[in-house]
């Protein structure tokens, strides 16, 4: 299994976006912790600081980290941004889940 982690252009153009308003050195922390209604939940936070350990994803004007702890559990995982009837959110499509919730926010292993 692959333990790259990647950004759809719709996603990383929005990051791009969210990141142009917080000022400069802002960056995109995706995160995995317990929770949620099937396990585990996906956490968005912006961030100024990598660890050396953070796996980093450039693309374009989107730069997105992802902990150490949180990458098995989005290995092979695309991030993708949706804007339909219920809203818009970012979306993980991750191969590693079992199942997941209705709203897509969190999932199981």
């Amino acid at each position: 299994m692959t333990t790259e982690v990647t950004i759809s252009d719709r996603a990383a153009r929005r990051i791009g976006e969210i990141l142009k308003g917080e000022g400069s050195g802002a960056m995109l922390r995706i995160s995995v912790e317990g929770g949620g209604c099937s396990g585990f939940q996906y956490k968005f936070d912006i961030d100024r600081a990598r660890t050396d350990d953070d796996l980093v994803i450039e693309q374009d004007n989107a730069v997105v980290l992802v902990d150490s702890a949180s990458q098995p559990f989005l290995a092979g995982s695309q991030v993708d941004f949706v804007d339909d009837l219920i809203g818009a959110s970012f979306r993980v499509n991750n191969p590693n889940a079992t199942a997941s919730c209705g709203c897509g926010t969190s999932f199981s292993v």
